[in-house]
């Protein structure tokens, strides 16, 4: 069975870039449009990870990390919220929300390559990401 990770962006171009990283990782990727379409998709699939863009039409990264973290299959699941704001100030509210980890955008792709080789390794135990 292959680790599933859900990637919810709403730029095309960045969501190409994200795949092409993610592409080199052991998951296989699932993409939505906006966090509204991220929520109903998780809810009638579940993903080993989700990386999520913050600011999004529709549902922003936010709400839909507190929504998915309402679902009992994606309590313990890694959340990573990517924000082209100052990381460091959207850290706070990521955390409230749920997030395991703020990413600041544009994503560094040998980080992103790593975390999701180290969670593929985890995969099945409660996870808490650190920067």
């Amino acid at each position: 069975m292959s680790l599933q990770l859900l990637l919810v962006e709403d730029r095309p171009a960045t969501r190409d870039q994200l795949v092409q990283v993610i592409e080199q990782s052991p998951f296989t990727i699932s993409c939505a449009n906006d966090g509204l379409d991220g929520l109903n998709r998780s809810k009638n699939h579940h993903f080993d990870v989700v990386l999520v863009d913050h600011k999004m039409p529709l549902m922003d990264g936010l709400s839909l990390i507190k929504s998915l973290r309402q679902i009992e299959q994606y309590q313990q699941t890694p959340i990573i919220l990517m924000t082209t704001q100052d990381a460091s100030q959207v850290q706070p509210l990521a955390d409230k929300a749920g997030a395991n980890l703020c990413l600041p955008k544009p994503v560094d792709a040998k980080r992103l390559l790593g975390l999701l080789t180290d969670l593929a390794a985890a995969t099945g135990e409660p996870q808490q990401t650190t920067a």
